[in-house]
């Protein structure tokens, strides 16, 4: 029997896989100088104040969106290996309960330069995934092979 290696743990990052009243997903359009858009989950890194993975999420809801939600169950890890370690990002699915863009904060919206963060909705219930590029990768597969179960997790039966 071996004994387990230690992994170095480069970065730790909240993701949410934020579903609307109508069954959409809740995305964040990037739009960068020089560059095709691209769409991701609200979220982002987690920080020593966190008390938790969770809780920083709910930090980034409120900072990038103005939003809060309820009902956060996480569903997905995702990895990849950096020069500082892995890194980490724990996914949520959760209930949008509020959101008000213009409670908006953050270094994202201090620095014009970094391009657009636009709000975007996108429905899971027809193939509206399938026609944008949703980041990473991996989250998009996931959404697709689940749709039906994150729905169903974020209070929505048929």
């Amino acid at each position: 029997m071996s004994a387990v290696q230690a992994v170095a743990v480069g970065r730790r990052g909240a993701r949410g896989i934020v579903i609307d009243d109508e069954g959409r997903l809740v995305l964040i359009k990037r739009t960068k100088p020089g560059q095709v858009p691209y769409w991701t989950s609200p979220g982002g890194g987690v920080e020593d104040s966190d008390a938790t993975v969770e809780d920083a999420l709910r930090r980034e809801l409120a900072e990038e969106l103005g939003a809060t939600a309820d009902g956060y169950q996480q569903v997905f890890l995702s990895s990849d290996r950096t020069d500082a370690g892995v890194a980490i990002q724990h996914f949520f699915v959760a209930r949008l309960t509020s959101l008000d863009l213009a409670g908006r904060y953050g270094p994202e919206f201090a620095r014009p330069e970094r391009g657009g963060y636009d709000l975007d909705y996108v429905s899971l219930r027809d193939d509206s995934l399938d026609a944008i590029d949703l980041k990473p990768a991996a989250l998009k597969e996931f959404v697709l092979a689940n749709r039906d179960a994150l729905l169903a997790e974020a209070g929505f039966t048929a």
